[in-house]
């Protein structure tokens, strides 16, 4: 899988296109601001989030991919001022819906809460019609497309992602057009 598939699949699983790519497609300097740092709970709640989203089965999880360290540093280094307003503040509603906190509430709690917010997400999607790529102008997605977006990013880059999940090779060998498919083979990555 190459990035521009793993964006499609990102596309396909969220409605709205990648928040914060033009930044880091362009390397544009980090929207720094007083509350970009994340402290390690914010980090620990993003975790399991993940988790609930890609959670280990006979394959890794988002945590062992390291994914909430991952969005944290996303969000700082690629996402505008108001994006990460809006994506601090999404993390404070999901602790508050939780009752306190994400983290104290049992897994099928937790995967019952992150259901609603996505029908949400989808249902704000469909209405306004939202891209969330971040333009001038445009919306910015609901909070929840944001770290659904991050999970499957941040999980399908990383090693553990790219190497014990997905089939990676390293230097594509030929093109060949008629490989077998068989039912349950894992997608293929390209470095």
């Amino acid at each position: 899988m190459d990035r521009r598939e793993l964006l499609k699949m990102i596309v396909a699983a969220t409605g709205a296109a990648m928040v914060g790519l033009p930044a880091l497609v362009h390397g544009q300097a980090p929207a720094a601001g007083p509350n970009s740092a994340f402290s390690a709970a914010d980090i620990a709640t993003l975790d399991e989030i993940a988790e609930t989203i890609l959670p280990r089965t006979a394959t890794p999880g988002a945590k062992d991919a390291g994914a909430g360290a991952f969005m944290a540093r996303f969000v700082s280094d690629c996402y505008t001022a108001e994006q990460q307003a809006a994506f601090r503040a999404g993390l404070a509603d999901i602790d508050k819906r939780a009752g306190g906190g994400f983290v104290s509430l049992v897994a099928g709690d937790r995967t019952e809460l992150l259901r609603g917010l996505d029908a949400e997400a989808r249902k704000r999607v469909a209405e306004v019609g939202e891209t969330g790529t971040a333009e001038a102008g445009e919306k910015i997605p609901h909070y929840f497309t944001m770290i659904k977006q991050l999970t499957i990013f941040s999980f399908f880059t990383s090693k553990v992602g790219a190497t014990e999940v997905l089939k990676y090779v390293a230097v594509p060998g030929r093109y060949d057009g008629e490989v077998p498919y068989v039912p349950g083979t894992p997608a293929w990555a390209t470095g």
